[in-house]
């Protein structure tokens, strides 16, 4: 019996190599070709994912996860075939343990769902990376968000975790304990490893409690460089700001074009501040004041939750809006991130603006700049070779210029297929480490092969 035979009669209907569930799983949000799998598997159980990874290995198949399919580096995206194991079924909050503020969870379960089952508890998971992405994913691809600068990224919110590995082995790594100083971080390895050492069957993730007050606000500025020396000042007064995203002038005519906002069509920062009644009034002042000494105009309140709820539907809108700016058809946004030292976020962010104007490229910045991250979207025509070299030469120079300041070439979307090619400039010797490591954990290369490290010169 071969494997998809095995898979078949192990999974009955919940696998699949017919071409319309194989082209399910073959696309994505950003610019990278279709990559058909040769068959999808939906399992329920860590017990179904072990059995399916052990079939897989004793035939050498590639296996890859699927989450959501929200990735922008093309993760999920099965470029050597085999079995695209797709998670949405494992979709359950396993047990939610106030007292000790965590929560166990499937890796198909999406942060909405978890915060629609938290609601009660008042308790909440923070992490919001715009999407609608499975937790699975988010631990994969180490994600984080817009309020990462008050609560960290998902490095910093998994416990614990339960894995399969690549001879279909079933482990588990951390504890509910909120620290440990016991054996190798494995928990840590295997997050943000984007599935090319293991795959995450269920995770316990640290919960945060509700704040008591929550105020949100805009504010325009006359040049970016005003707007992220207000963000660095702020950050270094020690501000608790639990967002503060910046959009500079070109992404909020993308918001006017997209969804009729009518905002002035300069650099914005959108901010939230979380706390106690007077601790929020006291960060709002403490704000405004640095914000009014950099120049900052058109304070605006969002006061009510609908508000709220529609300034950062309007922020997480980002990728559709860029598409406003330039809609003719067949032509496709490339995003890219990189994350720099506070101190040098100015610096970064104008090399980025002149590198694009320098190049004719339509880009937009938006960015959780609070903690130094920040992305730039271009419009492009994936059929002209010129269009195409000219972004990937300035996605290029903004790469470099983040390693020049002392920063790195993704700070949330992850390496993926796009960003394997700076991986030795930015990590060095510590590169033939990985390999190794890789090798170890997948000795035939067969968990998410092609995917963030680069082949071997």
């Amino acid at each position: 019996m071969t494997a998809f035979e095995a898979l078949d009669h192990l999974l009955g209907q919940r696998f699949s190599t017919s071409l319309a569930a194989r082209r399910q799983n073959a696309g994505n949000e950003a610019h990278y070709p279709e990559a058909l799998p040769d068959a999808v598997a939906c399992p329920e159980t860590p017990e179904e994912v072990a059995e399916i990874m052990r079939h897989c290995a004793a035939e050498g198949i590639p296996v890859t996860a699927f989450g959501t399919g929200t990735s922008l580096e093309g993760q999920h995206l099965a470029m050597k075939g085999g079995v695209s194991l797709d998670f949405s079924r494992m979709n359950k909050v396993l047990q939610i343990n106030a007292e000790d503020m965590n929560v166990v969870v499937q890796p198909g379960v999406t942060r909405k769902q978890l915060n629609e089952e938290l609601r009660a508890s008042g308790l909440f998971f923070p992490l919001d990376p715009g999407a609608d992405a499975s937790l699975g994913g988010m631990a994969a691809t180490r994600a984080s968000g817009t309020t990462a600068v008050r609560y960290g990224t998902m490095r910093e919110n998994v416990l614990a975790l339960q894995a399969v590995m690549s001879d279909g082995s079933l482990i588990r790594t951390g504890t509910a304990a909120r620290k440990s100083s016991a054996g190798y971080d494995l928990t840590h390895l295997l997050v943000g490893s984007e599935g090319t050492l293991g795959l995450i069957t269920e995770l316990t993730l640290k919960l945060h409690g509700l704040p008591e007050a929550v105020a949100a606000a805009t504010c325009h500025f006359d040049s970016v460089a005003a707007a992220v020396d207000c963000v660095i000042l702020t950050i270094q007064s020690g501000i608790p700001m639990a967002r503060i995203e910046l959009v500079d002038e070109m992404m909020v005519r993308g918001f006017n074009l997209h969804s009729g906002i009518g905002l002035p069509e300069k650099p914005h920062l959108f901010l939230e501040f979380h706390g106690g009644p007077g601790a929020v009034r006291e960060q709002v002042a403490m704000f405004r004041e640095i914000a009014e000494d950099a120049g900052a105009g058109g304070w605006k309140d969002a006061e009510t939750t609908e508000e709220r709820s529609a300034l950062w539907s309007l922020r997480h809108g980002a990728l559709p809006a860029i598409g406003a700016l330039d809609p003719r058809p067949g032509r496709k946004t490339y995003s890219t991130d990189v994350c720099v030292p506070i101190s040098r976020l100015a610096e970064a962010v104008s090399v980025a603006q002149a590198e694009a104007r320098a190049r004719g490229i339509l880009a937009t910045i938006v960015g959780h700049v609070g903690d130094g991250n920040f992305h730039c979207g271009m419009r492009f025509d994936p059929a002209d070779p010129a269009e195409v070299e000219a972004v990937l030469a300035f996605s290029g120079v903004l790469a470099e210029t983040a390693l020049r300041l002392g920063g790195t070439v993704s700070g949330e979307h992850g390496i993926g297929l796009g960003k394997q090619k700076y991986m030795a400039a930015e990590h060095g010797a510590a590169l033939d480490w990985m390999r190794r490591v890789k090798t170890a954990f997948d000795p035939q290369a067969i968990l998410n092969p092609g995917k963030l490290l680069p082949a071997n010169d």
